[in-house]
């Protein structure tokens, strides 16, 4: 076969889960074994891999696998754990004092405090962890999970203290080529690389200021009463009063300190501007908006998450203060963890791994069930529960929720991550081939030339789509867009920077993203809808950013060290 031909079959695993989960809305549950056949089939056949490779990829996959579900029954154990205790009543009539409104509350849980989490955990975390706040505060399960996935875009390429930067982006250069080159030139590769973090900053500063917006009117849309535009549009003062007082600090951070506070400085400062500000109504509508009564939400919208006011009947009341510090602890939790070095050195020495699995070289995997946030959001429930002085059946009623609901995504995931790790460790093979990821941006990158730029985040959302994480696709592609940037002539950090932000954007839409989120709030098996809707600003993520890109080369003439021009 031909080199287009093995990167159009390249692309049939995801073509057919796109057509399996939104085309045909089948739940993942049956979708995504179909598709590993698939995929391992290919990587077989077409790809020439050992057997012993898909084998061994599909086992790491496992292991991935087993840490994600870690995370996700942290996050839905420290929910029902607060359900037991009394925090989601205070939580949830603390948030009637600042508005009443979804709209409002929408943008402080999902994109204030979750950009927060993303910045503090990453890794899904903050749709695992806002998602289910949501419900817990009334929102249909289904807005919850659409909603919490439009968390994964600005704050994502800053996530879990910059790790698609630090790890992705410099994993995935020639870094000893590259410092070699700038050293003969008299730069360094320090400069190089926070140049490529400013521009990743200002990219999505760009481009997420929309975000609180465009989230809030795609809820308003498919969750009102009336599917009205115009009722989310009414909020756009506020909307981009609160996605400039994110952006703006944050872009300062990427800029000044490097890659990784952007996204915790831009949360920190945005809530303590944004909470005052609708305390005192200020840019709020005079309407206020909410879903239509629960009594007549379509079964669909409906989670198996489901929080009742008579579950903490005759319990002594908890302050909102008290309420909310669970998650206040958390946030702190998760800085410590991976910024106090003897903490996280500490942590991070309780592993179980399998290097070189079934004997091939560079499939490895390893699991930290303290560091990973599932340990930390652990932590914080047993600490939740001496605060709320918890009795012991009700934190044992916690656990068994929390595991039921664990069940229906374990079995998603275990055919979702092997199926990526076969993607990503195709590129050795007996064949001699390509990766089947970096064959599909090949094809992308021959079939539009000087134009490349503009469907340059396109390609890296295509690697986070696969992969469930913009560090992946920044390992997978950060040097595929390298090279494509040394062949057309144009700046290096630039190009790498749309890459960055391109992967970030993908995490809206990659399918085993949504699994977790879905899992936390008992939603499992409508991923294609909460896809068909977050479909939507993914595609405004990836088009404005490559817009950016296009204005940025070709009319400001952006350099970069390696031209001469940094």
């Amino acid at each position: 076969m031909n080199e287009t031909t093995l990167a159009l079959l390249a692309f049939v695993p995801l073509v057919l889960a796109g057509v399996l989960l939104i085309g045909l809305r089948m739940a993942a549950r049956v979708a995504m074994p179909i598709v590993f056949v698939v995929t391992a089939l290919i990587g077989l056949l077409a790809w020439q891999m050992s057997f012993t490779r898909v084998l061994a990829s599909t086992l790491q996959g496992l292991m991935l696998t087993v840490a994600i579900l870690w995370i996700i029954f942290g996050a839905i154990l420290l929910l029902n754990t607060l359900k037991h205790s009394g925090g989601i009543t205070a939580i949830r009539n603390g948030f009637s004092g600042i508005s009443p409104d979804r709209r409002v509350q929408a943008i402080i849980v999902a994109w204030l405090f979750g950009c927060f989490i993303e910045g503090a955990s990453g890794f899904g975390t903050p749709a695992a962890v806002a998602a289910p706040l949501m419900v817990a505060l009334g929102f249909p399960a289904l807005a919850a999970v659409v909603v919490g996935m439009m968390i994964q875009s600005t704050p994502v390429s800053f996530g879990a203290v910059g790790t698609p930067i630090v790890v992705g982006v410099t994993g995935g250069l020639d870094r000893a080529g590259i410092t070699e080159t700038l050293e003969a030139g008299g730069q360094s590769w320090l400069s190089y690389y926070h140049l490529i973090a400013g521009e990743v900053a200002v990219i999505h500063a760009l481009v997420g200021v929309l975000m609180p917006l465009i989230m809030v009117v795609i809820m308003v849309r498919f969750f009102g009463a009336n599917r009205s535009w115009k009722e989310g549009l009414s909020i756009t003062p506020f909307a981009l009063f609160a996605g400039i007082a994110f952006v703006v600090p944050y872009a300062l951070a990427g800029v000044l300190l490097g890659p990784e506070f952007p996204s915790m400085i831009g949360a920190m400062v945005g809530l303590a501007i944004v909470v005052p500000a609708a305390r005192r109504g200020f840019l709020l509508p005079k309407d206020t908006w909410d879903f239509p009564p629960s009594s007549a939400w379509p079964d669909q919208w409906i989670g198996k998450l489901v929080i009742k006011t008579e579950d903490v009947v005759g319990k002594t009341p908890i302050t909102t203060f008290m309420g909310w510090v669970p998650y206040v602890l958390l946030a702190v939790f998760l800085v410590a963890s991976r910024t106090i070095e003897p903490l996280k050195s500490a942590l991070t020495s309780v592993a179980f791994g399998w290097s070189n699995i079934l004997g091939e070289t560079g499939i490895s995997g390893s699991i930290q069930p303290l560091y990973l946030p599932g340990g930390i959001l652990l932590a914080v429930v047993l600490v939740t529960a001496v605060l709320h002085r918890m009795r012991l059946g009700e934190l044992k009623a916690a656990f068994g929720e929390s595991s039921r609901t664990l069940l229906g995504a374990g079995f998603v995931l275990i055919f979702t991550i092997p199926m990526v790790r076969i993607l990503i460790n195709s590129g050795v093979n007996a064949a001699d081939l390509v990766s089947m990821p970096v064959a599909m941006a090949q094809l992308v990158a021959d079939g539009v030339g000087g134009i490349y730029p503009l469907f340059a985040p396109a390609v890296g959302a295509l690697g986070a789509f696969i992969a469930g994480s913009n560090t992946v696709s920044n390992l997978m592609l950060s040097d595929f867009q390298f090279n494509v940037a040394q062949q057309l002539g144009v700046s290096t950090t630039m190009m790498v920077a749309l890459q960055a932000v391109g992967a970030a954007a993908g995490n809206m839409i990659a399918i085993h993203n949504v699994v977790a989120a879905s899992a936390t709030v008992g939603l499992l098996g409508r991923e294609g809808e909460t896809i068909r809707k977050t479909i939507l600003p993914t595609l405004y993520y990836i088009l404005a950013a490559g817009a950016i890109g296009l204005v940025a080369f070709y009319v400001l003439g952006i350099g970069d060290p390696l031209l001469g021009l940094g």
